[in-house]
């Protein structure tokens, strides 16, 4: 059986919600309105790890993925983030699903936290969605609507792409403080800052991993301080909570062609602004080619041919003899 969370009235937590005096940084705010999308793209691949014990037993997995993907015809980031385990032999595990926007605004996002006990079970459900312009999130029931937009927000799934870009620039700025919401759609603070360059060993390799510190703030209870080390490409290598037991760690070392196919994704950006440029130009040096390509899907979709590529030749076909021949240099 599982045992309900216990929900505030809907007019106590709109107005808790509406009145919230907490803000993020100006630093955060910097920081989420300077992300390029060359960064994204290099923040798109997965991450395994796995949850062992101080004693080194293997208590469960972790893992996240990022892609881009399209929400109702609009182009997002679409991340999930999965971890399964188990406390005390009882089995437990959190999923986040977010749609999120290129600055890291959430579009959707859907987080849910189970443990299952021996006489009991706890569930924990929380959908956030972006509707006409206002946030509506449910709470196993729906508790309610910010219908004002709340500057410098991280959830839990926007939470995992901010520290890959975190940790792509390896430099963390000062003060740097978000806001988000806890369980209970408390406002609370997310404070992140370097921890710096050590040794880290993985797969049988030492390797110099970036390490990034996040404080979240409670209401009731003392902060929670968690701790992650990143590779140089931006993969995940361990993330511990302090003071828990357990560790998530990476077993292996990323592979090559993962490596090389990131590289060429960044070559690829690196060079997408100027091939848009030099397109452009070429576009406006030539106004006949929009005319030319404007007059054959005209007269194609009034024709309507079964046949659109012998059609497209007889088209095209006639512009041949408006061109003086090229020599040839194949013998007769």
């Amino acid at each position: 059986m599982e045992a309900p969370l216990e929900d505030e009235p809907l007019a106590g937590a709109l107005a808790r919600i509406e009145g919230y005096k907490l803000a993020a940084s100006d630093s955060a705010l910097t920081f989420l309105s300077s992300i390029e999308p060359a960064e994204l793209l290099k923040c798109v691949f997965p991450d395994s790890l796995v949850t062992v014990s101080e004693s080194g037993r293997d208590l469960g997995k972790f893992s996240v993925t990022v892609e881009f993907a399209r929400r109702h015809h609009q182009l997002c980031v679409l991340l999930h983030a999965q971890s399964q385990g188990a406390i005390d032999d009882s089995p437990c595990g959190t999923t986040v699903t977010a749609y999120l926007t290129t600055d890291l605004e959430v579009l959707e996002e859907d987080f849910h936290e189970y443990i299952k006990l021996e006489d009991h079970s706890l569930d924990r459900r929380c959908h956030m969605v972006l509707h006409d312009g206002q946030m509506v999130i449910d709470k196993v029931t729906t508790v309610g609507g910010v219908s004002k937009t709340i500057e410098g927000l991280v959830t839990e799934g926007s939470n995992f792409l901010l520290m890959r870009l975190i940790a792509l620039r390896k430099r963390v700025p000062e003060n740097m403080t978000f806001i988000s919401f806890n369980h209970g759609l408390h406002i609370i603070h997310n404070t992140f800052s370097k921890l710096g360059l050590k040794q880290l060993e993985v797969g049988g390799e030492t390797v110099e991993v970036f390490g990034l510190e996040r404080i979240v703030d409670s209401v009731e209870d003392s902060p929670s301080t968690w701790q992650c080390y990143f590779l140089a490409d931006g993969h995940l290598a361990s993330r511990l909570q302090v003071g828990s037991p357990v560790t998530m760690k990476l077993l292996q070392l990323p592979s090559h062609i993962e490596k090389e196919d990131m590289q060429m994704c960044s070559k690829f950006l690196d060079r997408k602004e100027e091939l848009k440029a030099d397109h452009a130009s070429y576009l406006r040096q030539h106004p006949e080619i929009r005319a030319l390509i404007s007059d054959f899907l005209q007269f194609l979709l009034l024709r309507k041919p079964d046949d659109i590529f012998q059609f497209a030749r007889d088209y095209f076909i006639t512009f041949a003899s408006r061109r003086p021949p090229k020599p040839s240099l194949e013998t007769p």
